[in-house]
């Protein structure tokens, strides 16, 4: 009796009430922690214990595009979607080594903080905000465009209106809490994800290989007794279908060189990853919750190549030349929401899957799925960031299963969006009202601007979220290329280069930043007379052109330093200081 009631309740049903305990959990705790004061507000109060902190960044850095889209991306473009993976996972081994640690020496509150006061300019301060502004709703669209993802497919909620519910849930506990509410948030945020991440892996590794641990079974031989190994019986049905083999990369590899790279230094210069090393005590905490959030990050880093592969496998399986009238319910459901769609060229009743768009792309560069593409023959439109929240129902797992994945992505990606928001409104309130609009207002008036600068960006994270500019991993990426234009090179020359000036610093951020916009903008957006990937510079992607943007910021940099005069003494002392241990590890702030 009690199973039947347990199947009984279907999938809306269990995703109603784990997604419900879920915002009732993180709504709890932000009312508990809510902020007093504007250090709480910015930095929790500066009392974090590195564990907690350690699983906060990890929450706040596993955003959809980790938990929802990088998998999916690596299911559809098997060994060149391993960049995202290499980058993203060594980038936060360069911002734990290299800049955490001495960031949380210097004790500001924010990047732009840090830059202003390094580079002694208010100058280079508002470029800092510009720039914290500029990567954080490019990122923050993506977070919201999965956020309508889940809505729209497991609430059968439109995507727009998945987006708003969103927003408000996001707007409740970050504007309440500050960073304080969103630390102990994201704590919870991250047991959620990473346990509704694992569990269908480890179901699914089990059913097709019969190896508990998904990273060693998608390496693994078949569990139907054939002998035939997963990736090789992957590779023959890719191949049979068109594509190229999935263990083959078909990227140039300056392209690869470029991307992985410009992901690695675009994490080590994203705002809201940082802020989190100025939430706990001493520099040594800032260490010990970089390795802790390292660990924690691994788990779900590691796990997501499996999950690629079970979920085009089964996919594969399951539509390939198969009657569309006997397709199970989960394809039904996702061709709602038109991120799977089918259109029977040949009116044989058959979805035929293979190589090639089945639909022609709009002027606005997004599938039309009113107009079949007549060059291929292929019937079906997949999209990317569907893999991971369709691989239980694919895959036949229970319906509590499939629901937990639908709470685990609303997890990751509004952990991430929180984190974002916050970088706005600390970016607006106390850099730039504050440092320069209003030195004397008042730490009521800040924490009120600062609170009101969080209301005005989920509006426009909100826009961006009905209005997206690419799939969730991809407008990701592009906050990452920006981030590495613009911050890293003012970061590491501040840090660990006495004579770097602020004109330099101030003049490679703009064409850093500038660069990179263009480049954007005109291949993802058509803008500028648009191109296509023959135009491409040097062969490298809008995703790898941060390294090229960040090269020229050095460049830049370096060369404006050299012509015009040293910073004052009191600066180049304090960067001697910030690389100086003081005692045995305590922060001098």
């Amino acid at each position: 009796m009690h199973n039947l009631l347990i199947e009984g309740l279907g999938v809306q049903n269990w995703t109603y009430i784990l997604v419900g305990l879920t915002f009732t959990l993180y709504i709890g705790i932000a009312i508990w922690s809510r902020a007093g004061s504007t250090k709480e507000f910015y930095v929790a109060g500066g009392g974090v214990s590195p564990l907690a902190n350690g699983m906060a960044t990890a929450a706040d850095w596993m955003s959809a595009a980790s938990f929802i889209s990088m998998a999916g991306i690596i299911s559809f473009n098997g060994y060149d979607g391993a960049v995202y993976l290499m980058g993203w996972t060594g980038g936060y081994v360069l911002l734990a080594l290299l800049l955490a640690p001495y960031l949380r020496k210097f004790g500001k509150f924010t990047v732009p903080d840090f830059i202003g006061d390094r580079y002694y300019s208010n100058t280079a301060r508002l470029v800092g905000v510009i720039c914290a502004l500029l990567v954080s709703f490019t990122y923050v669209a993506g977070q919201m465009r999965g956020v309508g993802l889940v809505f729209s497919r497991f609430l059968e909620v439109d995507i727009n209106t998945g987006v708003i519910i969103g927003m408000i849930i996001v707007l409740f506990y970050a504007v309440l809490g500050g960073m304080k509410g969103i630390t102990y948030t994201q704590v919870a945020q991250y047991c959620v994800l990473i346990f509704a991440f694992m569990v269908p892996a480890i179901f699914i590794s089990i059913q097709m290989t019969g190896n508990p641990i998904p990273q060693l079974g998608f390496g693994s031989e078949l569990a139907d007794g054939s002998g035939t190994f997963l990736l090789d019986k992957l590779d023959g049905l890719s191949t049979d279908l068109g594509f190229s083999e999935y263990t083959e990369g078909s990227k140039s590899m300056i392209d690869v060189f470029a991307i992985t790279l410009a992901l690695m230094v675009g994490t080590a210069g994203l705002p809201h990853v940082i802020v989190r090393f100025f939430t706990v005590k001493r520099v040594k905490d800032a260490r010990k919750s970089a390795g802790i959030a390292l660990l924690l990050i691994v788990i779900l880093y590691t796990t997501a190549p499996a999950v690629a592969v079970f979920a085009r496998t089964n996919m594969i399986e399951t539509v390939s030349n198969k009657s569309y009238a006997s397709m199970p319910e989960w394809f039904k459901k996702w061709e709602t929401t038109e991120l799977v769609v089918f259109n029977d060229k040949n009116n044989d009743g058959l979805i035929t899957y293979v190589s090639g768009n089945a639909f022609l792309k709009g002027a606005d560069g997004k599938f039309d799925f009113k107009s079949p593409n007549p060059n291929t023959i292929n019937e079906l439109y997949v999209d990317n960031d569907i893999m991971v929240l369709a691989n239980p129902e694919i895959a036949k797992l229970p319906d509590w299963v499939i629901a937990l994945v639908a709470a685990g992505a609303l997890a990751a990606a509004l952990s991430t969006a929180a984190g974002l928001l916050l970088v706005i409104s600390s970016s607006v309130s106390h850099d730039l009202i504050k440092k320069m609009i209003n030195p004397k207002i008042s730490e009521k008036g800040e924490l009120i601007a600062a609170r009101l600068s969080a209301v005005i960006a989920v509006c426009v994270a909100g826009y961006f979220g009905i209005n997206p500019p690419g799939f969730v991993a991809a407008t990701v990426a592009l906050a990452f290329g920006l981030a590495a234009a613009s911050f890293f090179p003012a970061i590491i020359l501040g840090i660990f280069y006495k004579k770097m000036n602020k004109e330099g610093a101030i003049a490679g951020m703009v064409i850093g930043i500038l660069t990179m916009l263009f480049y954007m903008t005109k291949f993802k957006f058509g803008w500028f007379g648009g191109g296509t990937k023959a135009d491409w510079w040097f062969g490298i992607s809008p995703e790898g052109f941060g390294t090229v943007a960040m090269i020229l910021n050095f460049v830049v940099s370096i060369v404006v330093m050299k012509f015009t005069a040293e910073p004052p003494k009191d600066v180049q002392e304090i960067v001697e200081n910030i690389r100086i241990p003081s005692g045995a590890g305590e922060a001098t702030h």
